[in-house]
């Protein structure tokens, strides 16, 4: 049986968590096992790098340290923003996701940090970015 190399495209079944044990994510809540091609920077480096190595059916726990997952948080990516920049209409709370559009047209995702009197303060980091990640990966099929 052969094993999992760079180049391949393989199936994972997987279980993401937090350190406190919250899933985040996984193969059973999207509703399929996830395809990627190894060593292509479609995942994050660390999940990418682990599947090197193992066998169909082989299952194994990994843990990421953010620099092998999303990162560190960059401050510089926590913006404070006039009200005004937001819709009146809508209750904005931290915490909450919000789609801001920017100047070109384009939406992106923005989780609200903090809501003052007059700012309102936007994260533009990754959910995950800071995070210690726990996966759970399953090989359920390779081609090459």
């Amino acid at each position: 049986m052969s094993a999992v190399k760079k180049g391949d495209k393989i199936k994972v079944e997987y279980v993401g968590k937090l350190e406190d044990g919250t899933v985040f994510d996984s193969s059973e809540k999207v509703g399929s096992p996830i395809e990627f091609e190894v060593g292509a920077g479609q995942l994050i480096k660390g999940f990418d790098e682990a599947v090197v190595g193992m066998k169909i059916g082989e299952e194994k726990e990994i843990t990421l340290q953010p620099g092998d997952a999303y990162g560190k948080v960059n401050p510089e990516l926590i913006k404070e923003l006039p009200k005004n920049c937001f819709p009146e209409d809508q209750e904005i709370s931290a915490g909450m996701m919000f789609m801001m559009g920017l100047q070109d047209g384009r939406q992106i995702p923005v989780r609200i940090a903090e809501v003052k009197e007059e700012t309102i303060t936007v994260d533009l980091n990754p959910p995950l970015a800071g995070k210690t990640l726990i996966f759970t990966i399953k090989v359920v099929e390779i081609s090459e």
